[in-house]
């Protein structure tokens, strides 16, 4: 058995050397969190940057270190910083070709003074078993022998200032290039993921996600897809057509575009798929050889656009029934009410205030956008020209379906007709009570009386006139419903029944 002491040497042997490389190697090196802070520097970097290692471990890189009077602080700062970030972000190495820092050095009077220096960085991220970034190495190398416009010094040849001067324009050269190349691909990067459409980027035959912008993100409920194919990434997408048809652009090389195509897609983890609609295009990549390598995807979610043209659609279907069942309620209206007024003036009058009694009825359900009314507001409607103490109405709320708000507001307008005409309301004593209440929670039905009292002796008809057909017929054949009318002497009394589920009813 081997003895743990004796298998720990050879690790800890290691580290010590890997230590001891990292103290006396003549490059400066500074090891960094990932928030750059300072953790360790090697003796070469206390001696070129003039820093104290007890001063400046566990500080901010940037706040450890003065830049000096004079220099161009915020322009270093940021470049340094970027490359920094850059190398923890991307886990990939990055180079600084040339960075101006002052250091602080004792001038020949021995006074302590600042001199410029340029400098070339190279930030290594240093990943763990996990591939996390845990610490960052930046190791710079003093570059100003190469400048003559910063060497204090004149140089020794005037070949050494034009070697020296071209390596150094070159590296600067190739560095402001690099940093307009970042910083036109960061804007365009930005501009990637605000664009208000969806748009992703797929590559290889089996369609893996490159980079898609927030709006996509939205679109399939912020799910983590980067890397994954799109049978990985959205498995719901199985039997809709989405996988075939990037199959066929990326064969064909052919772009597709799908103008209110449903997608289901499940936005929410383990719920049910919700269903959207998009205007898409599939638009195949080439790579320099004309081939395709991947397909670009673009497009808008306009579920809103579509249910909201299809609610306009089932309105205008709606008013254009209901503009025929009016016409065809007043052209039954005018025809009875002929043939039971012989009389043009008679006429006139009762048709008028049937019609009047409709655009009542109508004007309850505008006022509640056709969704239904109350069915006290209709009682109320219909009975206000006799006076609130003359028309008692007992009972809860009952809220009417449109349909059934029509045939009931004609009801009671006959009723309270003929109340005025020959009942309760032709006297000045007489009086209408209108009770109500709901039975059979399963099937609700509205029951409802209607008692007259206090007015003239009442006898049976010896015939039907218009307005006892029409409440006969409405109860019977519009709502499916049950009506008693008993003439009682000292008044009339109505039961009605009426299904409030008239589907349930048919």
């Amino acid at each position: 058995m081997n003895d743990p002491k004796t298998s720990e040497r050879p690790v800890a042997a290691e580290t010590a050397a890997v230590a001891a490389a990292f103290e006396g190697s003549p490059n400066p090196y500074v090891l960094l969190t990932p928030d750059l802070r300072i953790i360790a520097v090697n003796r070469a970097y206390e001696d070129v940057t003039g820093g104290r290692r007890e001063d400046i471990v566990g500080r901010s890189l940037f706040a450890a270190f003065d830049s000096g009077p004079g220099s161009d602080a915020p322009e270093n700062v940021r470049q340094v910083r970027a490359s920094l970030e850059k190398a923890r972000d991307t886990r990939q190495r990055d180079h600084l070709a040339v960075v101006r820092f002052s250091v602080e050095k004792t001038m020949a009077d021995g006074a302590q003074g600042f001199v410029d220096r340029v400098w070339s960085a190279t930030h290594t991220p240093l990943l763990n078993a996990a591939g996390e970034v845990e610490f960052l190495l930046q190791h710079t190398t003093d570059v100003t022998d190469l400048s003559p416009t910063i060497r204090p010094e004149e140089p020794t040849t005037a070949l050494d200032a034009i070697v020296g001067g071209s390596v150094l324009h070159r590296a600067r050269s190739v560095q402001e290039d690099n940093r307009r190349l970042e910083t036109e691909r960061n804007r365009l990067v930005e501009m990637f993921m605000q664009a208000p459409g969806f748009v992703a980027i797929l590559s290889g035959r089996d369609h893996r996600f490159q980079m898609h912008n927030d709006a996509y993100s939205q679109l399939i409920g912020h799910r983590d897809i980067a890397g994954k194919t799109i049978r990985e990434a959205l498995p719901e997408l199985e039997g809709q057509g989405f996988y075939d048809l990037l199959d066929g652009v990326f064969a064909t090389g052919e772009p597709y575009e799908g103008r209110e195509s449903v997608a289901h897609l499940q936005r929410t983890p383990n719920e049910p798929t919700e269903t959207v609609y998009l205007n898409f295009i599939y638009q195949p990549i080439r790579d320099a050889a004309g081939v395709v390598v991947g397909i670009f995807v673009q497009g808008h979610d306009i579920t809103d656009n579509v249910l909201a043209a299809q609610r306009q659609k089932l309105m205008i279907d709606e008013l254009n029934h209901r503009v025929k069942n009016t016409l065809a309620t007043v052209q039954s209206i005018a025809v009875q009410t002929a043939r039971s007024n012989t009389d043009p003036a008679g006429f006139a009058e009762t048709f008028q205030s049937r019609i009047m009694s409709l655009s009542h009825t109508h004007n309850l359900l505008t006022q509640s956008h056709w969704e239904g009314a109350d069915l006290r507001a209709i009682l109320e409607h219909e009975t206000e020209a006799y006076g609130q103490t003359r028309v008692s109405l007992v009972g809860p709320p009952v809220s009417l379906e449109p349909a059934t708000v029509l045939s009931l507001g004609m009801i009671f307008h006959e009723m309270a007709t003929n109340a005025a005409k020959y009942g309760a309301l032709h006297t000045p004593e007489g009086r209408v009570l209108i009770d109500w209440a709901l039975a059979d929670q399963r099937a609700p039905k509205l029951r409802l009386t209607w008692r007259e009292i206090g007015g003239p002796k009442v006898t049976a008809p010896d015939r039907r006139g218009f307005g006892s057909r029409l409440i006969e017929r409405n109860i019977r054949h519009d709502l499916a419903g049950e009506i008693d009318l008993v003439y009682a002497p000292e008044g009339l009394i109505a039961e009605l029944t009426v299904p409030l589920d008239r589907t349930a009813a048919r």
